[in-house]
Order: C-alpha cells, then structure tokens, then sequence
C-alpha cells in the first residue's frame, strides 16, 4: 500500500525526490577528486603503462557504480538504511566478480592492478557515502 500525503502519493511526491540530485553532485564533486589522487597514488605503486591503463579503466568502473550505489542508498536510506548498504554491497561485489571474470579478459587488463585498484576505489568512495547521506 502506497503512503499518501497531502493527497499525493508519496512517490510522486516532488520533495522526495528534489534532495537526491545536490546531495549525489556534492557526493561526486567530492569523490571524483579523492579518487582522481588514489589512481595517481596507485600509479606510483604500477609503474607500466599497462597496469596504469588498468587502473584507469578501473576508475571508470568505480565512479559510475559508487554515484549509481550513493544514490540507491540516499533514496532507501531514510528508511532501511540496513538495506541500502546491502544492496550497495550486493551492487559492488556482483561487478568486481563480473570485471574479474569477464572484463579483465574482455578489455586485456592487468589483473593484479585492475582488481586491486578497484576494490581500493570502491572501498576508498564507500568511506564517503556516510558523510553525504544525511546531508
């Protein structure tokens, strides 16, 4: 059963969804940089040019997944904050498992740097999302 306020359910409420787009572009104004600095920092530690395409393809993995994850959560959260993250979570294990399995070999990555440097993306932007939720 649909929540009703004012005469207008609440999905098609327009408060509920107006907070989402600042809080997701605060979100991404601040973990683009961060991560922009943890690729150079990985560069430093990958120093071939094939493993710092991976970690690059890795940031463009990483950055669409955790805007698409921050958002789920933001939308949830009020809510089943609980359930958010664990859909988050869901979200970002399925897609290492896929980059693994199928993208690594699909784009003729790096594994060690690839996987690596993802799992440090998504777990370096996941330590934001707490400071944006409630914002």
């Amino acid at each position: 059963m649909e929540r009703v306020e004012r005469g207008v359910p609440v999905s098609a409420h327009p408060r509920v969804v107006q907070p989402l787009a600042p809080a997701l572009i605060r979100y991404a104004l601040v973990c683009l940089p961060l991560l922009a600095l943890t690729a150079v920092a990985l560069g430093w530690v990958y120093r071939d040019e094939a493993a710092q395409h991976a970690v690059r393809t890795s940031l463009w993995v990483a950055m669409p997944l955790q805007l698409l994850t921050f958002a789920i959560a933001r939308l949830v959260a009020r809510e089943q904050i609980i359930a958010a993250w664990g859909i988050g979570m869901v979200l970002r294990f399925a897609t290492l498992g896929a980059y693994a399995f199928v993208g690594i070999a699909a784009l003729g990555l790096v594994p060690g740097a690839a996987l690596i440097s993802l799992a440090v993306f998504l777990f370096v932007s996941t330590l934001l999302e707490p400071l944006f939720l409630k914002s």
